[in-house]
């Protein structure tokens, strides 16, 4: 099949963006870098009035320092996430995870912003966020507003977006230096979505874990925060954590699905298992048998 007529624009900032999106009444949609967007245009399961380009507005690419924070344009490349220099260095587990998202080639074009605006929920670039306490700057005519990334996803593919409104920003707050970073995910093939994954990032100061932040991708209809396990670590010794109840109280704030990849019941225990496996070994403990 081919896309339904529809009319492109390319703004040159986010202004004219905001201002082709409210225009529009609902019936346009941005195009970042149309990994998902094309072949849903192409099934005309997506049928625009005005395709708005954001690719030719600056403001919208890059990485920067800002105060305690990293920012990431929405419109930057994922593959130019995984050569950024500040990336490296205060965002590594982002950077990790970027290394299963999709393939070397969608990764040309995919961006990392249209995967978190999005809301795939077993995507890594979403729970990501979620695990890190980002927040998503969000702009329309109607002025701008930030959302804590634990916050923007409601559902399977739906967020918080109206439909005049555009992600101009995610801002990631920065962990101590040389935190411990937490990924592990369980895909059919290399590239594909996952059946259980879990990102996340501890902090240790004085022999106690001071921070914790971690969330699971395919594992529920949105990135999910696992608060429990989160507030479980919180001032406990690495050395004489008890790995398995952690695993349990991560497990529990999970909502698991049946499909045609893998039941809720696989996801439970692969994921419990992956989990234990993976605090493990980043904790230099010795896995229980």
């Amino acid at each position: 099949m081919k896309p339904a007529p529809f009319d492109y624009e390319a703004p040159a900032s986010i202004e004219a963006a905001c201002a082709l999106l409210a225009e529009a009444g609902g019936g346009a949609t941005v195009l970042a870098g149309g990994q998902t967007l094309m072949p849903l245009l192409a099934l005309r399961m997506s049928q625009p009035f005005i395709l708005v380009d954001i690719n030719k507005i600056p403001a919208l690419h890059g990485v920067a320092r800002t105060g305690n924070a990293t920012r990431i344009g929405p419109a930057t490349k994922q593959c130019e996430g995984l050569e950024n220099p500040l990336l490296a260095e205060h965002l590594p587990v982002l950077v990790q995870a970027l290394r299963h998202v999709g393939h070397h080639q969608t990764r040309n074009r995919g961006t990392i912003g249209g995967s978190i605006a999005l809301g795939e929920p077993a995507a890594e670039m979403p729970a990501t966020a979620v695990a890190l306490g980002a927040e998503i700057e969000i702009a329309s005519i109607r002025g701008r507003r930030r959302v804590k990334a634990e916050d923007f996803y409601l559902g399977p593919y739906l967020t918080v977006l109206e439909p005049d409104e555009l992600v101009v920003g995610i801002d990631y707050p920065d962990w101590p230096k040389g935190h411990i970073t937490l990924f592990r995910e369980l895909a059919q093939r290399p590239g594909d979505f996952a059946l259980v994954g879990f990102v996340g990032a501890l902090a240790v100061e004085g022999g106690k874990i001071t921070r914790a932040g971690l969330a699971w991708f395919g594992m529920g209809p949105t990135p999910i925060k696992a608060r429990q396990a989160e507030a479980a670590l919180l001032g406990q010794a690495p050395a004489t954590l008890d790995v398995p109840a952690i695993a349990a109280l991560a497990l529990a704030d999970t909502a698991p699905f049946d499909d045609h990849h893998a039941s809720a019941e696989y996801r439970r225990i692969v994921g419990k298992r992956l989990f234990s496996r993976t605090l493990c070994a980043a904790l230099g403990q010795k896995e229980a048998a």
